[in-house]
């Protein structure tokens, strides 16, 4: 059967108590659109949010998130439903690529290559197996690599974003929080994207009330007086068109060629061991709550994210990877269509057509970036210790936690290694590489009574991500549906 031709559902209307939409059945059309439009939303405040952060394009970025997710559906066969947005994984390395004065052409040609990696990676799960590649990066190491990610970018909250309005940036921060901890349901999902536009709304608030204000300006790079609100660029942009071309003298980022940097390149390939960590982890939440197994997509879905990344930034874009709040909209709705989602990926197209919402996206002030990213960053690093939790790794033994505390510390310190004048690993690339070599040549070294208690009773079997918190709440709920349907079947 094709990919495309969904079984309705029931009546196409209602879900009866206890049963699911499967991925290859759909609701009535406009039920579906509806649907959509949610995964859209879902999406939305990190994919145009980490752009702006990494210094490319947010609407180039939402319009290719939708080009990338129907990519991705396409190599999956429709069996994995999941939406492609804007990656965090290289983060870390595009800033400090950027603080070596690397250019935003640089940035997307070293992610671009890192995205041919992934998808070669992918191929080599899909043929091989997920167990050749748990022996290469066990979980000790990559919750090591994904904490560093996170962490290492620290600075950039406390140097460039929290002074530029302190008191904005305590505001978001701290409502953020209390959002994502009180307020269920999808509303609860969606606190960054609520964080983001109250921030807009009270930057130009304290505008009004209080005027300009004398503080650090990232477009300046020096303190300066000026409005935390900037709309001519709003009022300036066409409500339809293409995202623009980029303008170095203008200082606009937009659609460009990639350009290759051997530097870059080595900087940004950590964000590979985070991305096939996510989308292991993500599949297995999707496989836990539509009760298909899903093992042997697992190499597709790597390959689909890397051929969606390349995609994407061979005109600029932002590198991509599958969401885990698009994974929360189908726990709460029980509805896995992947109509839904092609539904989703031409919205967002549409989104990405309006030069209007591009200007409107990059007017962010950057107090409320300061109080989202002290939030994203400090995620980003703590799903390092989330997947040691879940994989259960032992940190009495040596080999675990000596290696790893050292990489981490160098790449939170940012601490350099000058080969020459010209190459230098220091940062992410540098705690990486450390971690992962004094890892494999400790274990080589190691006693037989270390390795065997170095798993801590995980045995290596396979890398589990997102059991507890919000995707264990996902699975759990999926698992109670089932556990319904059975019931009802045997009565």
């Amino acid at each position: 059967m094709s990919m495309f031709s969904w079984k309705l559902h029931g009546d196409g209307k209602t879900i009866a108590p206890g049963r699911a939409v499967a991925p290859d059945e759909r609701l009535s059309w406009g039920r579906t659109v509806g649907l959509g439009i949610q995964h859209v939303v879902a999406m939305f405040g990190a994919t145009f949010v980490f752009p702006i952060i990494m210094g490319l394009n947010p609407q180039l970025a939402v319009m290719m998130s939708g080009v990338g997710t129907i990519i991705f559906l396409l190599i999956v066969k429709g069996k994995v439903p999941s939406y492609v947005g804007t990656s965090a994984a290289f983060v870390g390395g595009v800033t400090a690529v950027t603080a070596q004065g690397g250019t935003p052409a640089e940035v997307t040609g070293a992610i671009m290559v890192s995205g041919v990696i992934l998808a070669l990676v992918g191929t080599f799960i899909h043929y091989i197996g997920s167990a050749a590649l748990m022996k290469v990066l066990p979980p000790v190491v990559t919750g090591g690599v994904v904490m560093l990610i996170g962490f290492n970018l620290a600075p950039v909250v406390a140097n460039t974003y929290w002074p530029q309005d302190q008191w904005i940036a305590v505001i978001v921060m701290v409502f953020i929080v209390f959002v994502s901890v009180w307020v269920r349901g999808f509303l609860g999902r969606i606190a960054v994207f609520l964080g983001l536009v109250l921030g807009y709304v009270l930057s130009w608030i304290f505008d009004q009330v209080f005027g300009q204000i004398t503080s650090f300006s990232a477009t300046a790079g020096e303190v300066t007086t000026h409005f935390r609100v900037d709309f001519s660029g709003v009022a300036a942009a066409p409500w339809i068109g293409f995202p623009p071309m980029t303008d170095t003298a203008a200082g606009v980022v937009g659609v460009h060629l990639p350009v290759f940097n051997a530097a870059a390149i080595v900087v940004m390939l950590p964000g590979i061991i985070a991305l096939v960590a996510e989308n292991a982890g993500h599949v297995k939440a999707v496989e836990e709550m539509t009760g298909a197994p899903l093992d042997k997509y697992m190499g597709r879905a790597v390959i689909g994210d890397g051929v969606a990344t390349v995609v994407a930034t061979s005109v600029g874009g932002s590198p991509t990877t599958t969401y885990a709040e698009n994974i929360g909209v189908m726990a709460a709705t029980r509805v896995y269509s992947t109509a839904a989602y092609w539904v989703a990926a031409l919205v967002a197209i549409l989104f990405g057509l309006s030069p209007k919402f591009g200007a409107l996206i990059s007017a962010v002030p950057g107090g409320v970036l300061g109080g989202i990213t002290v939030v994203l960053y400090g995620m980003i690093g703590m799903l390092g210790a989330k997947i040691w939790i879940e994989n259960r790794v032992n940190f009495a033994n040596p080999l675990n936690i000596v290696p790893v505390s050292a990489g981490l510390i160098i790449a939170i310190g940012d601490v350099s290694l000058n080969f020459s004048e010209d190459f230098v690993l220091s940062g992410i690339a540098l705690g990486t590489i450390s971690m992962l070599v004094m890892y494999h040549v400790a274990r080589r070294l190691a006693p037989a009574d270390m390795l065997s208690d170095s798993d801590g009773g995980a045995g290596g079997a396979g890398l589990s991500v997102g059991r507890e918190g919000h995707q264990g709440r996902v699975v759990d709920d999926a698992e109670s549906d089932r556990g319904r349907r059975g019931q009802e079947s045997s009565e």
